[in-house]
């Protein structure tokens, strides 16, 4: 890719862009959130045609008018969003779209023919499974397997790793080796510094839709040099937290039993404090029960069994809006659609928990001149990316959608809040911001529930780590006891470390 330019009204997402892929590598496109990554591959997939630049694939001139004729060229994408339809099979969903077969669909011969596929790129699933009763992490098979079956040799990952938890990606990294190994080609975009140094043969960083390092071997330069070429200044790994003495229990969670969306049990008599001033983390793998507690306390899901407590009122089975009013603060995983309307402007977004009361509540009618100067205030203070106020928040990239949030749920002035998954799929400049901000509302007095699948995020800004698995707290520890973190996450309970030496288990 030579040149390549593509505008969008008001923004110039690609400027002057190359981009180059060898044969048998492993090329990630780093950059932050808005860098005009995905953008670039868009373009080489044939979802966007480029305003000018070249292309050459294998030698040869093209210009894609469609995903089709990115395909027919090898060239295939796998979007962070899944392309899937969950009603239908494996099998099904990796025929969609094909001319062959035409009348006669033998799923049984195709049935063989993805499981031989899946079992040569080690991507293991199971043919006849319907699509929704298939993890996220088999789900993503699903979309490599598409794209293999359909002989692509170019594979574009665009930021892959986002919905994997750690073990996922262990088992998705060992696939992409297979696939290089096989002469295929990857394009990892992504922004988690730590996996592009683990994965990568060659990176190319982009910032502000510029190249600020080509083709660059993965073996001359360190994550530190990574970081400044994504944000353009020195960026802080972990933040050193100012010591101070917790106050008092101003969250108490008592032996809290609930169940999950298929009615089975996801939480198994949970109990642990959160004080004042402190930031209790939350360490688990996905789905073990940390979506179901926090929902719990949020009042958006029903406990079975046992209490929730603000300063000693309890709050399960109550309403959100109870506990909102009793200075509760939620930052929900799904920030797109649970923690905001993205249809609306970042000034709805940030009202939302003040349009009943004066000075944004004018009686019956919002006074909007207050909303406004309010949203104002908060995008300065936050430093949000965004046009204007009144621009709709699904047009923000996600670390700015989640200062939205976070502007709106800190402005509040919280006595617990409850932080789900806050960095997942930002970059590192973007993490690194969110951290003070938590960090920064801490010192202020306000108790902390951070339910993270980062180590290293609960490390940097934890006080205390508790380890949750199969709904069960299985211990606490402390930030520099990896070991015990880890042993805890897979079901050994700390009375047990304890009791038999962590090295038996290791």
């Amino acid at each position: 890719m030579r040149g390549i330019i593509k505008r969008f009204p008001g923004v110039l997402a690609n400027d002057n862009v190359d981009f180059d892929l060898r044969q048998g590598e492993i090329h990630t496109l780093l950059g932050e959130n808005g860098a005009g990554k995905s953008t670039l591959m868009n373009v080489l997939a044939g979802l966007y045609q480029q305003d000018a630049g070249t292309m050459l694939v294998k030698g040869k001139s093209a210009r894609f008018s469609s995903p089709r004729d990115a395909i027919e060229a090898g060239i295939g994408m796998v979007h962070q969003h899944f392309m899937l339809v969950p009603s239908q099979t494996v099998t099904e969903n990796i025929l969609l779209g094909l001319d062959e077969p035409r009348f006669n669909l033998h799923l049984n011969d195709y049935d063989r023919v993805v499981a031989e596929l899946g079992e040569r790129f080690g991507l293991k699933v199971d043919p006849r499974s319907k699509i929704w009763q298939l993890s996220v992490g088999e789900q993503q098979r699903v979309e490599l397997l598409k794209m293999l079956y359909r002989g692509a040799d170019i594979l574009i990952l665009d930021e892959p790793t986002a919905v994997l938890a750690p073990k996922e990606i262990e088992e998705f990294f060992k696939t992409l080796r297979s696939m290089v190994a096989e002469g295929k080609s990857v394009v990892f975009i992504s922004h988690k510094l730590h996996e592009v140094t683990a994965i990568s043969d060659r990176v190319t960083v982009l910032r502000k839709g510029k190249v600020t390092a080509a083709g660059l071997e993965m073996k001359d330069i360190t994550r530190q040099e990574l970081a400044h070429q994504m944000v353009g200044r020195e960026v802080v790994f972990r933040l050193e937290k100012n010591p101070q003495k917790p106050g008092k229990v101003v969250l108490e969670i008592r032996d809290v039993h609930a169940l999950n969306d298929k009615g089975l049990p996801a939480l198994q008599g949970v109990s642990l404090q959160v004080h004042s001033g402190e930031i209790l983390g939350l360490a688990g793998v996905a789905g073990n029960g940390q979506r179901e507690l926090a929902q719990v306390i949020a009042g958006l899901r029903k406990a079975s069994q046992g209490d929730v407590l603000m300063d000693g009122e309890v709050i399960s089975n109550r309403t959100a809006r109870f506990s909102i009013q009793r200075g509760l603060a939620y930052v929900p995983e799904d920030r797109t659609h649970v923690g905001s309307s993205p249809n609306l402007s970042v000034t709805d977004n940030v009202i939302m928990k003040k349009y009943r009361k004066p000075p944004v509540s004018g009686g019956w009618t919002i006074d909007m001149g207050v909303a406004k100067q309010f949203a104002q205030e908060l995008k300065e203070s936050y430093d949000i990316a965004a046009p204007t106020v009144e621009t709709p928040v699904r047009l923000l990239s996600g670390g700015n959608l989640q200062r939205v949030i976070l502007a709106r749920e800190i402005s509040g002035e919280p006595a617990v809040m409850i932080a789900v998954q806050p960095t997942r799929g930002l970059d590192v400049g973007a993490i690194e911001g969110i951290h003070r901000l938590l960090l920064a509302q801490c010192e202020t007095g306000t108790a902390i529930l951070l339910i993270s699948e980062e180590l290293e995020e609960l490390r940097s800004l934890s006080n205390r780590i508790m380890v949750i698995y199969e709904g069960r707290i299985m211990g606490e520890t402390q930030d520099d006891e990896m070991e015990k973190i880890g042993l805890m996450m897979t079901g050994t309970p700390l009375t047990q470390i304890e009791e038999q030496g962590s090295a038996e288990y290791v």
